[in-house]
């Protein structure tokens, strides 16, 4: 019986897909994942890319393993199956968990994670020969590659300043490539280190002699490579120094797809951030400024009765009427009628008599003061008259007493 013919696999565009050091598919679990999932993984570089499928050319992850810390053979407790399948990749921010396909997979993704970051074919790991002679061949392109790009921990800056950036963060590495000091092609290597709670600081110089870069050190090292250099110094102090690779994970500038309205393509558009508002509220142009509140001053109450005048300044006590008593002799005045000085006279006619307040338009004008008794107006009266009349009194007082007194002469004769 014929079997039924199974339908022909599209051909796999190669010239369509990237090149790989390596690629098979691979399970992957990340620290927030709930369990593997499986994907077509391939190395470029020093990254790991992921792809749904092996016809995709576009990856949906990566993972960049420029932050390596080691790899384990650690087996998950949950794992079921065979324990010699799975091995963890440990970074510095994270740990990702893999499930390879059989133990010789597993085997050649740790050898050629290993051989892109520490620039070498390892020689502890259960390979063939065949093997071995892919990983020297990804080595050598790996190496071409480097030797024209620079290395992530490459940054131009001074020395000053990379000192500071390997002061300020600590957790992003403690080794750092930057441009010497002197000029050229030349480069410097600054490194940062704790020594009994002691921070302390390096600089070594790196030459450059034609294609080489030539480590200064007690035995003078040849690198083909910066990345070459910066391998040395980590492969050479035990793993202490760490490349530095400031974290930049999260983006500073927000920004939304929009349709292009003339052709009707997606376009990345950065919005634009919002002025800080001003410390105090503005005003419209139109709306009325508030005045600052003007101080209150109190009005006098119209109710009020004026102020009193001193009685003891600039007045004089007008001279009280005592009652009229019976002589025998009519003409003859009476004793409590007292005569003033002539001198007494002159002095308070000479005390001038305060004038009156001027009073202020504005304000409204008092009441009129309340009547006084009758006695005491005539008083006031009888006072204000002899004040303003002093001299006529006297004449008139001075020629009545002449004529009494010559009628009491004639009588007396």
């Amino acid at each position: 019986m014929a079997s039924a013919l199974s339908p022909p696999r599209n051909p796999k565009h190669k010239g369509a897909l990237p090149s790989h050091y390596y690629e098979s598919f691979l399970e992957k679990k990340g620290p927030h994942d709930q369990d593997y999932k499986k994907f077509w993984a391939g190395l470029q570089g020093c990254t790991l890319y992921f792809y749904n499928s092996n016809r995709d050319s576009q990856h949906v992850e990566k993972l960049v393993l420029e932050a390596f810390v080691k790899l384990t053979d650690e087996v998950p407790w949950e794992s079921s199956g065979d324990p010699a399948i799975y091995f963890s990749l440990v970074l510095r921010n994270q740990e990702i968990k893999f499930k390879a396909e059989s133990l010789e997979s597993r085997e050649m993704w740790k050898g050629f994670i290993l051989t892109v970051v520490e620039l070498r074919v390892p020689s502890n790991l259960t390979l063939l020969p065949g093997h071995l002679y892919m990983m020297a061949e990804a080595l050598a392109k790996e190496e071409a590659r480097r030797a024209l790009e620079l290395p992530s921990c490459f940054l131009k800056v001074s020395r000053l300043d990379a000192q500071l950036l390997l002061e300020r963060y600590p957790d992003c590495g403690n080794l750092l490539l930057r441009p010497s000091g002197d000029g050229g092609h030349d480069v410097s290597v600054t490194t940062r280190q704790t020594f009994n709670g002691t921070s302390v600081v390096r600089h070594y110089k790196v030459k450059r002699e034609g294609p080489k870069y030539v480590i200064d050190v007690e035995e003078p090292f040849s690198c083909a490579s910066l990345d070459s250099v910066v391998n040395y110094f980590v492969s050479h102090t035990n793993n202490a120094l760490v490349p530095f690779l400031l974290d930049e994970d999260y983006e500073k500038v927000l920004g939304h797809v929009e349709a292009d309205k003339e052709n009707g393509e997606s376009v990345w558009v950065a919005s634009s951030t919002p002025a800080a508002p001003s410390p105090g509220p503005t005003l419209a142009s139109g709306d009325p400024k508030k005045l600052p509140p003007l101080p209150i001053t109190p009005v006098a109450s119209q109710d009020r009765s004026p102020p009193l005048l001193n009685e003891d300044e600039n007045y004089m006590i007008p001279i009280g009427d005592d009652p009229a008593a019976n002589y025998v002799n009519g003409d003859v005045p009476p004793p409590s009628r007292q005569v003033p000085k002539p001198g007494k006279l002159a002095k308070v006619q000479a005390k001038p008599l305060k004038p009156p307040a001027a009073r202020k338009p504005h304000l409204p004008s008092p009441p009129e003061p309340k009547v006084l008794n009758s006695g005491l107006a005539k008083k006031l009266a009888v006072g204000s008259m002899q004040t303003l009349f002093p001299t006529t009194e006297l004449a008139d007082l001075t020629a009545e007493l002449e004529e009494k007194l010559q009628r009491r002469r004639a009588l007396e004769h």
